[in-house]
């Protein structure tokens, strides 16, 4: 059985639009809580998967810290700071480049590659959503959500 907004968080709304962005706002919350568990298991954050994710597809080419914060998800990160954990856990590579002394290339490392292989292997987005949505309802969701920000 699927708990409804108004119920799980007793609240009463103004109309569906004042619904749609609590709601919005709540599973947003959910999600980032169930991710947020899947990636604690490997020492790592939402936002540092992500950097890991852009690194990988960037292959074989480097990222610069710009390239990440402009293609990660969350705006807010402080990607230089996130760039650094990385590097401590070994799961980056930083080194200046050889065209633009000021700028600095960054690559994912042969261990950051083999975490993303494990959480590929071990953890599918669609296994948080099949029991509730079917593959057609996520692509509805996934359009309606993209015709919000318009």
């Amino acid at each position: 059985m699927t708990m409804q907004i108004d119920k799980e968080i007793q609240s009463k709304f103004e109309d569906n639009y004042h619904r749609a962005v609590v709601n919005l706002v709540f599973t947003y919350g959910w999600f980032s809580n169930v991710m947020r568990l899947e990636f604690e298991k490997h020492n790592l954050t939402q936002q540092q998967y992500n950097v890991l994710r852009i690194l990988r597809g960037q292959l074989p080419k480097p990222s610069t810290v710009n390239l990440l914060k402009e293609r990660m998800l969350d705006k807010m990160s402080d990607a230089s700071r996130i760039v650094d954990r990385l590097v401590q856990k070994q799961l980056v590579t930083r080194c200046t480049n050889n065209k633009d002394r000021r700028a600095v290339d960054i690559r994912i490392s042969e261990e950051g590659l083999a975490i993303l292989a494990r959480i590929d292997a071990e953890f599918k987005t669609r296994d948080v959503f099949k029991d509730n949505l079917t593959e057609e309802e996520a692509g509805k969701l996934s359009e309606l959500l993209d015709k919000l920000r318009g």
